[in-house]
């Protein structure tokens, strides 16, 4: 049973371990904003949303940044469906941007592997504003267009939880193998 206890106190140990690992950052230093044409060009999609859910995500190789999932209203480029999903950074030094959920944006996002894998990013060096303070960009990007697929990406933003959970129902079920094991081994 001393064993048991080792082998749990251990698996927890190192759950909180791999939790832990350090981010992998670096400064932002951003020149001034590119011009509304300039930034429209370089991005793969421009649109305007609403944040529906933030939340954290953590790659294997130790990146940390902030998944933020969009309720589109307008779109000028590159999006088709009524929600998509940005990655941006934690903020500070890794030129993340700072959205808070139902507040509504201007986006302006690009494929990058900044953050880990490659996924539409958006940084506060670019065009990126709160809707409200948007007003020369959306003069000069005219009127938008309004999604033409409806979509629900709230499963696949929310999906990193099932890893965690396969993860701790697999290392519950290792522990219990190993009791099993021991009792047997014990009563014979």
């Amino acid at each position: 049973m001393r064993k048991v206890m080792l082998f749990l106190a251990f698996m927890f140990s190192c759950t909180i371990l791999i939790g832990s690992f350090p981010s992998i950052t670096s400064a932002c230093s951003c020149a001034q904003p590119p011009s509304v044409e300039d930034e429209l060009e370089r991005s793969k999609a421009v649109f305007s949303g609403k944040v529906i859910n933030i939340r954290e995500k953590r790659s294997l190789n130790g990146y940390t940044s902030k998944s933020v999932l969009f309720e589109v209203n307008n779109t000028w480029k590159g999006v088709k469906q009524s929600q998509i999903i940005i990655t941006t950074g934690q903020g500070g030094g890794d030129c993340g941007f700072d959205f808070i959920e139902d507040e509504e944006y201007l986006v302006y996002a690009y494929e990058s592997t900044m953050y880990g894998e490659e996924t539409l990013i958006t940084i506060i060096c670019d065009r990126t504003t709160e809707l409200g303070s948007a007003q020369e960009d959306l003069e000069i990007l005219g009127e938008g267009q309004p999604p033409i697929e409806k979509i629900d990406l709230t499963d696949k933003h929310e999906g990193n939880h099932l890893y965690i959970w396969g993860t701790v129902i697999l290392a519950t079920a290792i522990v219990l193998i190993l009791i099993i094991k021991r009792r047997k081994k014990t009563m014979e």
